[in-house]
């Protein structure tokens, strides 16, 4: 076979070698043009971003927390306060043996070891710079025991720190509330550049409520660090804006005499100012000691609150439900009035029991033997259950519901704090709704006498009394009256009143025969009628906590405490100028003229002893 010979192809390998010559010059080209494109866009477009970084690589922005705004009562008293104290904190980075000093720390001072777990949370998302607290509160006798040990703790000192301090603890637990530490998802959602440094926020009540007023607004210090991030030095301060100062309507000394008048009952007390709306009193009880909570309350001593028969933490005047009961019955005679259902002298018969056609069952009065013939006013007075079965059942649930919504009933009040409960208002529509079931006839008659799925609050009660005492005049619910700042003083944004169109004679036959109740030989709370020099216009209530049945009788007796019926009293005073309505509540009272009827007397009495003390030269 013939062989093949390789002969060099200069002219294509010179091409060939052009062609990547170019192509690499082409490339270097563009990766110039590149780099001075981005060397422009960082020196020109890109200058503040980048020299703002480079800045803060040694200069940071430290907040500085603003002290928290005082709370007040109408007469000055302090409710909510700053008390200095000392806490004892560590610097992780100065700790050579972090676990052994808090071990020597714990046998020091006895410190409970969910104290240890809460400082080690802390800890992580803290700098090892940074001073954490351990105890927040230090008693005397636990600085001392440290001052003579200090020596041998390094990187551990105790400092002067503010700390709420609510010197009338269970009394105004459930009005003033209590600041606690800040949680993880409470931190999600607060303004971040408001909240840096701070550690406690409102939790409950008036201190949650007007949380940005009483937080204030935080400062800052730009200080300048080295590359560990440890400060040199301070390059300029913006001092924080204190928060401001709340002056409430409450009247703490009005607020004492409401709670210890509730003696062994749980319940709620709420008195309104009828001219401004302001709440005087807004008792629940049994209350709380807020204080612990401040600096985090023991796992043990927060499951015996919770776990408490008597619910401590559960704010009845705000938020628990009760049936109205009787204290229901001036605003049914007054619907039955508006409606020209009934009229002023007409007689409804009172046998003792009602029936509704063709049915067997009885709806029974709590006088055995009956009333016989009574009008309206006699049938508020001697508070007639059957009057109020017939006029239910004149009514019709669609105008009972229309008439009491108009007072507020089912609504809540607008009172400025969080966490109200609406009650309830039952209608057609309602249960429909809720339980997919028509309404009956013998719903509407237990509706008239405040039973059945009527529900209220003591503040909603509190209302709707202050309301018909203001002659149809809407009173809304308020407790702070007046924000105080280094700046400025403003009163608070009360919404405008309302009146609603009801006839003045009408409403006076309702307010003639509620003083009747007081001041009657038949009233049902004639024993607080006696020995005074003003008039109280006033409803008693009993409302049932267990049904009985068709034929038994009740016998509070016989039946445990806790089964026995509340007590309930609405009044206001002086009935022919009122200025004071007060609402009670107490739990397992049993009786409304008995019980609830003489707290309400001692708050009235007060109340306008002192305020004509206050009228005199």
């Amino acid at each position: 076979m013939p062989r093949t010979l390789n002969f060099k192809d200069n002219p294509v390998e010179s091409q060939l070698f052009l062609g990547r010559i170019i192509s690499a010059f082409v490339i270097i080209v563009l990766l110039t043009v590149c780099l001075i494109v981005r060397l422009a866009y960082l020196q020109v477009v890109g200058h503040h971003h980048y020299a703002t970084l480079a800045k803060e690589n040694s200069i940071k922005i430290e907040p500085t927390v603003p002290s928290r705004g005082m709370i007040y009562d109408k007469r000055g008293n302090i409710l909510a306060e700053n008390a200095q104290t000392y806490s004892l904190e560590l610097v992780p980075d100065q700790v050579s043996d972090l676990d052994n000093t808090l071990a020597r720390l714990k046998q020091l001072l006895d410190i409970p070891d969910e104290k240890i777990e809460q400082f080690q949370r802390l800890r992580k998302r803290q700098k090892r710079f940074t001073s954490i607290p351990l105890i927040a509160n230090l008693t005397d006798e636990e600085l001392a025991k440290f001052a003579v040990a200090r020596p041998y703790f390094h990187g551990v000192d105790a400092h002067v720190r503010q700390l709420r301090h609510y010197p009338y603890g269970d009394l105004a637990a459930h009005v003033v509330g209590y600041v606690g530490r800040i949680n993880e998802e409470e931190l999600k959602e607060l303004p971040i550049s408001e909240y840096r440094g701070s550690t406690y926020i409102g939790k409950l009540g008036v201190e949650s409520s007007y949380e940005t007023e009483l937080h204030g607004k935080t400062g800052y210090s730009e200080i300048e660090t080295n590359v560990q991030g440890r400060p040199l030095k301070t390059l300029k301060e913006v001092a924080p804006i204190a928060g401001s100062n709340l002056h409430l309507t409450l009247d703490i000394d009005l607020q004492k005499t409401a709670y210890d008048a509730l003696e062994k009952y749980n319940g709620a007390v709420v008195a309104i100012e009828i001219e401004t709306g302001g709440v005087l009193t807004f008792v629940s009880r049994p209350g709380f000691d807020p204080n612990p909570f401040v600096i985090g309350i023991s796992g043990p001593a927060y499951q015996a609150l919770q776990s408490s028969p008597d619910q401590p933490l559960y704010n009845r005047a705000l938020r628990g439900l009760y049936p109205p009961g009787s204290t229901i019955k001036p605003f049914m005679a007054l619907a039955g009035l508006e409606y020209n259902t009934v009229g002023v002298r007409q007689q409804l018969l009172c046998p003792g029991y009602y029936q509704l056609p063709n049915d067997s069952h009885r709806y029974r009065d709590w006088r055995k033997g009956g009333h016989g013939a009574v009008n309206v006013s006699e049938a508020v007075t001697q508070s007639c259950d059957v009057y109020f079965y017939r006029l239910a059942g004149m009514l019709g649930i669609d105008r009972i519901h229309a008439f009491l919504q108009q007072f507020g009933f089912g609504e809540k009040t607008g009172i400025d704090l969080m966490g109200e409960k609406s009650g309830l208002l039952p209608s057609r529509e309602w249960k429909l709704s809720k339980k997919n079931q028509v309404w009956f006839p013998g719903e509407t008659v237990i509706t008239g006498i405040g039973q059945g799925y009527h529900q209220v609050t003591p503040l909603q009660l509190a209302k709707a009394t202050a309301t018909l005492a203001n002659n149809g005049k809407i009173v809304t619910p308020h407790l702070v009256d007046k924000v105080v700042s280094d700046a400025v003083t403003k009163p608070s944004e009360n919404n405008p009143k309302t009146t609603l169109p009801l006839k003045s004679a009408n409403i006076n036959t309702i307010i003639a025969a509620m003083v009747n109740v007081v001041h009657s030989n038949r009233g049902t709370a004639r024993s607080i009628g006696l020995d005074i020099n003003y008039q109280i216009a006033g409803k008693t209530g009993t409302a049932q906590v267990i049904n009985i049945k068709q034929n038994a009788s009740y016998n509070e007796h016989a039946i445990d405490f806790k089964q026995r019926d509340h007590a309930l009293f609405i009044s206001f005073a002086p009935a022919d100028n009122p200025k004071i309505a007060v609402a009670v509540i107490a739990e397992n009272g049993g009786h409304g003229g008995s019980v609830a009827a003489p707290i309400a007397a001692k708050v009235i009495k007060q109340y306008l002893s002192d305020k004509q003390a206050n009228v005199q030269p």
